[in-house]
Order: C-alpha cells, then structure tokens, then sequence
C-alpha cells in the first residue's frame, strides 16, 4: 500500500512540472537568466547555444569534471603494468644483457612510459565519452532549430506554482520570447 502511494505521489509530482523556453539574442542575457534561476534554487535547467559561452558556462557553475581523475588511474595503472610487464619477463627469462644487473631502470623507463601514456589517454577518453552522455539518441527537450544558428536557449523545468515566477524572470533577463510547454 505504501508503494503505491509513494508512486501516486512521483505521477502527481511529474504531472504537477511545466517547461519554460526562453529564447534570448546574446550570451549575457542567458548568462544572467540562468544566474536568476540558479539564485531562485531551481536546478532542473538546460542551456543551448549556437557557440560555447564562457558567460553561460561561468553563469551555470559546474563543478570540474573528475574524468582527469580517471585519467590519473590510468596513467598510473599504465607504470604498474610497464613495471610488471618488465621487470617480470626479465626474472622469468633470465636475460642478463651485457653484464648488467637483471633489473635495469634505464631500459624499462621507455616501456612504462609509454604504457603511462598510453592507458591514460584511453582511460580519460572513455571518462570523457561516459560522463558527457555521448552519443545522445534523442535531442534535448525543448530544443528549438534556432538555438543551433543565432539564439540562446533556456529550458527550465519547474513546478505549475513556480512557472509564472519563472517566467517573469526569464523576461526580466532580457528574453526575447518565453513559451510555456507541458
């Protein structure tokens, strides 16, 4: 019975969400609407541009991304595995070059520096592609043709009650048209 009561309560919550589209001329009057709707606490936002925007992405507040963190492990997965590989086909095969000592730096520091390179770069990559959702299958909702050639975009999300909120905000910025959608 509380199952179903707590799913009657997510139905009513999503039927009881309006989307505001706002279209906007230049980069700062996004920046400054999505500044509002930060200030207002409304987290469910999307921008769209037709070119990267410093302001906007200033004005949005992403944390940085841990995808560098990914490719530290790798890279630092990749010199354990240059050692490893290394150092144990040396003990396992006895290859004694010239006199010198079975474990050799000076030799494997190539091998571990390119398996570094080489499973950090990989391991960043595969960050980059999973946590940026590419590729995306389906566009954005509220994504206009416009907001690709010459406008900015803003698409929030908010509840019935905040919407005219919301949208006087959006104006007030300097939105150039705010249209309400289901």
């Amino acid at each position: 019975m509380a199952a179903r009561g707590a799913q009657t309560g997510l139905l009513y919550r999503s039927m009881n969400t309006v989307t505001i589209i706002g279209s906007f001329s230049g980069e700062g009057e996004c920046a400054r609407a999505v500044r509002a709707v930060r200030t207002a606490r409304i987290d469910d936002f999307h921008t769209f541009s037709p070119f990267p925007s410093h302001k906007i992405a200033a004005a949005i507040e992403l944390p940085k991304s841990p995808s560098r963190w990914v490719a530290l492990v790798g890279g630092i997965a990749g010199i354990l595995t240059g050692l490893a590989v290394t150092i144990g086909t040396t003990y396992e095969w006895r290859l004694n070059a010239g006199g010198k000592p079975l474990v050799s730096w000076p030799p494997f520091i190539v091998i571990t520096f390119e398996l570094m390179i080489l499973l950090g770069g990989i391991s960043g990559f595969l960050a980059f592609l999973f946590m940026s959702g590419v590729p995306a299958f389906e566009s954005a909702s509220g994504y206009n043709s416009h907001f690709g050639e010459d406008r900015f975009g803003l698409v929030v999300r908010c509840t019935k009650e905040d919407a005219d909120g919301v949208e006087s905000m959006l104006k007030t910025a300097g939105a150039e048209e705010v249209v309400r959608g289901v």
